[in-house]
């Protein structure tokens, strides 16, 4: 009953206050991205405040998260970590996949934030599309984060990477930092229960450039699902 009470008041709460951060960077998202970004950052950290004391959720980080260029490769269990990466990084360049971008309203903050949109079908054209973005938020100096299962998995599975990543490996030249979360052992995707607990972020070991495809494949996939068992 307590766990319910708390998943209420949280679900009450925190869509509410993402209702007014959303007309926040509608009102005054015109003046430059950066405010955009700047509402975002707040967003999530209003996110990991709800987490923490609503929920009891605490978030903690199992080794050295390296900040620079790098592309950061993630394990995808919950919507906790598609909002959590702005309390990560600085203006992570996040890659969600195209058909958000039509949602009214929170497609044109997307956009104006910089998210980087992912066709599911990737072909050679969408690929060059998508390195084209990638190389543009490098040049300003943001990370990018990518979620190479394509969807929110349940804890413990680990399906197969989509092919995009192995591309986008090879045509951006940059070291990967592969990261494993456990947040769907106390938030699971579509669940309304949230339970307390210890969310956990595992950096694996950086998988340098130059590899071929079936090594890099093999030491994502090993190193985002490290906290499966």
């Amino acid at each position: 009953m307590i766990i319910a009470v708390r998943s209420l008041i949280f679900m009450l709460v925190f869509y509410s206050g993402s209702l007014l951060f959303v007309l926040w960077a509608i009102a005054f998202g015109w003046v430059t991205p950066l405010m955009v970004q700047r509402t975002a950052t707040a967003w999530s950290r209003f996110h990991r405040g709800c987490v923490r004391w609503l929920l009891r959720q605490k978030v903690v980080v199992d080794g050295d998260l390296p900040q620079g260029p790098y592309l950061y490769i993630i394990k995808h269990e919950s919507m906790f970590e598609t909002i959590d990466m702005l309390c990560l990084f600085d203006r992570p360049a996040i890659g969600a996949k195209r058909e958000l971008f039509d949602i009214p309203l929170w497609g044109g903050i997307a956009r104006r934030y910089g998210l980087i949109p992912i066709e599911r079908t990737a072909g050679a054209s969408a690929l060059r599309v998508l390195r084209a973005a990638a190389r543009d938020r490098i040049a300003q100096g943001r990370a990018i984060c990518l979620f190479p299962e394509g969807t929110r998995v349940p804890h413990g599975e680990a399906p197969p990477l989509k092919s995009g990543f192995a591309g986008l490996y090879s045509l951006l030249g940059l070291p990967v930092v592969p990261i494993a979360i456990d947040s769907g052992r106390v938030s699971p995707r579509g669940r309304f229960l949230k339970r307390p607990g210890t969310i956990t972020y595992k950096v694996g070991e950086m998988i340098p450039v130059g590899l071929d495809r079936k090594e890099a494949e093999a030491r994502v996939h090993a190193a985002i699902n490290a906290l499966n068992a």
